[in-house]
């Protein structure tokens, strides 16, 4: 009978705890500066989307009492 319950002779040594962890623990040259000003323009979009969802339901409103 096979032994199935062991890497023995398939070790992979990309999934080690340890090389893992220095991928996670890795930082970009930029750091945070470079994360701060990425997200700023999603927020921005979404205030611009949301200000123009309210002024076209205003304006169908308005059209809507004429």
């Amino acid at each position: 009978m096979a032994n199935t319950q062991g890497p023995e002779g398939n070790y992979d040594p990309a999934g080690s705890t340890q090389m893992f962890r220095a991928f996670v623990d890795e930082t970009p040259q930029g750091g945070p500066q470079q994360q701060s000003a990425a997200s700023a323009g999603p927020r921005i979009g979404l205030i611009a989307g949301v200000v123009a969802a309210v002024l076209v339901v205003a304006a169908v409103v308005y059209l809507a009492m004429m």
